[in-house]
């Protein structure tokens, strides 16, 4: 198993850190968490769900290395991430009398990871933390990177800081207990990466999207690393989102609409919005004459070869009318001066951040998507 592992270097300078990827980390952890530890004690934060299936594996791996663990597992879902589970979670953080010198673990999803790294950035002003993502989109986008933070009644990740992990282990065999559903929402963040910059790795998940899908470990660890080294790459260039980093936001601006609309519920989830909202976004830039057609429609192909949610109408229950859509984009963290950014491409891999986009373009494309 071990020859399948691969390590991602992260550059920040002095905050620069390694995401290894691979099956079987879980049993590592300690062996891999151990030299960061002042002391042979973790605290480990997770979900109920996640706790269930792996707490044990993870501390086994923790005790092999003479590492004492304790955690706290909170509710599963998105409406975790909000200011009662982060109290709940800092206050519990402190009652562990974690210090400056000890790591916290975040050991769950995109939920957990940014909860929890929140709470790692303001705890004593800064605790070192550790991710170890057990979603495929928690592997691939959310747990590179340091961006942390909780949702606000106004809109999602409006709360929260830049906050670099020390390590993070994704462990690829942890993503076989993930259901059908939540691996190909996770997908969603995966494809985009070839849309946004890599055209080859696009054609590359045509090709081997099914066998990923089906349980292929080398073609989950391929996919994993290609998507964690593109993402390193941008994070490395500009890790506050000054400029190119924005281009990882491929998708977002109508998903985080989509989620809004949707009252950020079961109906639909984060990855199944990126892909709706990825395959909105190059039929976008072919209104636009930036690509050609041919783009959006090949996006949608694959999107639909691997059993994903593709258009509006694969959402369940009814959305608002295109003005309420283009209204809740308004509220996205990426309106600069009041301009909304989108994100568009002029190709499969070639994406570029614009804030000259004409309303009444991105109303007609909204308005034909709802009577699809």
């Amino acid at each position: 198993m071990e020859l399948m592992e691969k390590t991602v270097r992260v550059e920040l300078g002095e905050r620069s850190y390694d995401v290894v990827i691979g099956p079987g980390l879980l049993q590592q952890a300690g062996a891999r968490i151990a030299p960061l530890l002042n002391r042979r004690r973790v605290v480990v934060v997770s979900d109920e769900n996640v706790a269930a299936l792996h707490l044990q594996a993870l501390r086994a791996g923790l005790a092999r290395a003479d590492i004492e663990m304790v955690a706290l597992a909170l509710p599963p879902g998105e409406s975790t991430k909000g200011w009662e589970q982060f109290s709940r979670t800092v206050e519990w953080l402190l009652e562990q009398k974690v210090e400056r010198g000890d790591v916290v673990v975040a050991f769950g999803g995109g939920v957990i990871g940014d909860l929890v790294g929140f709470a790692a950035a303001v705890l004593r002003r800064g605790v070192r933390f550790v991710q170890i993502p057990t979603s495929l989109l928690a592997q691939v986008d959310s747990s590179v990177g340091g961006k942390t933070g909780i949702n606000a009644p106004q809109g999602k990740n409006l709360i929260g800081a830049f906050h670099q992990p020390s390590l993070v282990l994704a462990d690829t065999a942890v993503l076989g207990t993930l259901t059908a559903r939540d691996f190909l929402a996770g997908y969603g963040e995966v494809v985009k990466y070839g849309m946004l910059g890599d055209a080859d790795f696009f054609a590359w998940l045509e090709k081997n999207g099914p066998i990923l899908a089906s349980g292929d470990m080398a073609a989950r660890v391929e996919a994993v690393t290609r998507s964690v080294q593109m993402k390193a790459d941008i994070v490395a260039r500009d890790e506050t989102e000054q400029g190119d980093r924005a281009l990882l936001n491929l998708g977002h601006t109508f998903c985080h609409a989509l989620e809004a609309a949707t009252g950020y519920s079961d109906r639909l989830l984060h990855g199944e919005g990126v892909a709706i909202g990825c395959a909105l976004a190059f039929e976008l830039s072919a209104r636009l004459g930036l690509c050609s057609q041919e783009d959006p429609s090949r996006v949608r192909a694959h999107l639909k070869d691997m059993g994903m949610k593709t258009d509006l109408a694969d959402i369940p229950g009814s959305l608002p009318d295109a003005e309420t859509l283009v209204e809740l984009m308004g509220q996205d963290k990426k309106v600069v001066a009041g301009q909304l950014k989108f994100i568009l491409a002029r190709g499969i891999g070639q994406s570029f951040v614009t804030g000259d986009v004409p309303p009444e373009v991105v109303l007609s494309v909204l308005k034909d998507a709802l009577t699809q």
